[in-house]
């Protein structure tokens, strides 16, 4: 039995099975476990749960206490990329080695990454996504600039620029694209976790406390700057249409997170098209099976609810494998399990509401801007190969 990923669903995973009697083999990218949301500072580095965490300490404590105790009965193999199967095979690589790990069973728990909208001058040196300007701050200590902006919109975004607040950066302000009236609506289906709501609010009252200036329902415009000098500010348009420039020399750009999907394809999964989020997701069951039999999948890769549900759907889908095998499996425990995916999910539902992807945004692209950092390809160029197709 294979799991891929280290983090709070992989983790829960891994414990639940082994508490079946099941050793599996856990292989995770990174260096230690904890994942994106909980991810370990480097060995060496002592600061406290409370500064690198925030309201999250307690939870971020406990899973990696956990993780510590599973480490010695599992097969843990970390620095570990999982990069293509074939059936019953997975093809890894780890410092320059190659192998492949055989598997009756795989449960993907690769979690998310960052969802990124292209604006015009994106390209430029200082900007980064919402996920790299906190894995700088997690496991560096360092900020990504020394007067930063942080833009896009959902949760990430007000958690890491708070995160930048508590660790004395300069935070120049917070551009939300989603406008107020969106959470208004929105707000019935928030108050299916009241705990995580208030959360939400208490880091919106820190940036307010610290004299960060937020806007919301904001127009991206431009990335300013040069290939000299990289980024020096960023224009948008407020919601009441007036222009405003804000200095940088560096800026945090996210949209919510796409979930991992891309071992789950080539195993030749079905996708789904989630219309609250406005886009491809893995299909998958009430407890985490695939189109493809014997490939499970929970977590953040699954379906994007956050680091509590991924623990829970974590433990949902290693019980799902158990009955699969015809394994005994605590019948109360699952429903339990079950019943709080539920309003896990609500609120899912109700984030997207609340912040949703600004699609009307790819439209407006000018034709000089860069879509592909990689290549430099402009949103004309694209537009052009799709008129002359």
């Amino acid at each position: 039995m294979v799991i891929i990923g280290a983090g709070p669903a992989g983790t829960r995973c891994a414990e639940t099975l082994l508490a079946a009697g099941i050793k599996p083999i856990l292989i995770d990218e990174n260096r230690r476990d904890g994942g994106q949301i909980y991810r370990r500072q480097p060995e060496g580095f002592k600061r406290d749960y409370s500064a690198l965490y925030g309201t999250e300490a307690a939870k971020a404590r406990d899973l990696h206490e956990s993780f510590d105790r599973l480490r010695p009965q599992i097969d843990y193999r970390p620095d570990t990329l999982a990069w293509n199967l074939t059936h019953g095979e997975l093809c890894c690589a780890s410092q320059g080695v190659h192998t492949v790990v055989e598997y009756d069973a795989l449960i993907l728990c690769a979690g998310a990454t960052d969802r990124l909208m292209p604006i015009k001058g994106w390209q430029l040196a200082g900007t980064y996504s919402l996920g790299g300007s906190q894995i700088a701050l997690k496991s560096q200590s360092v900020s990504i600039g020394s007067r930063v902006v942080f833009m896009g919109s959902g949760p990430l975004l007000y958690l890491v620029a708070s995160q930048y607040v508590k660790a004395g950066a300069d935070v120049a302000a917070v551009l939300d694209t989603s406008p107020f009236g969106k959470r208004v609506s929105a707000m019935p289906k928030l108050l299916a976790r009241p705990g995580l709501l208030f959360n939400g609010m208490k880091l919106l009252g820190q940036l307010y406390s610290a004299g960060v200036p937020v806007h919301l329902g904001v127009q991206p415009e431009e990335i300013i700057g040069s290939e000299q000098d990289g980024v020096t500010g960023v224009r948008v348009k407020l919601a009441n249409g007036t222009a405003l420039n804000v200095d940088c020399d560096a800026l945090a750009l996210g949209y919510h997170l796409r979930p991992e999907t891309q071992l789950a394809d080539l195993a030749g999964c079905q996708l789904r098209f989630d219309e609250a989020s406005g886009q491809w997701v893995l299909a998958v069951d009430e407890e985490g099976r695939t189109s493809v039999k014997g490939f499970y999948a929970a977590g953040d890769g699954a379906k994007i609810r956050g680091a509590d549900a991924a623990e829970q759907a974590g433990r949902l889908v290693a019980m799902a494998l158990l009955e699969d095998l015809d394994l005994p499996v605590d019948n109360s425990r699952q429903a339990e399990v079950r019943k709080s995916l539920v309003a896990m999910d609500r609120f899912r539902v109700g984030l997207a509401e609340a912040f949703p992807w600004p699609a009307a945004q790819a439209a407006a692209l000018p034709d000089d801007a860069i879509v592909c950092r990689c290549e430099m390809i402009s949103a004309g160029e694209l537009r052009g190969v799709v008129r002359e197709k």
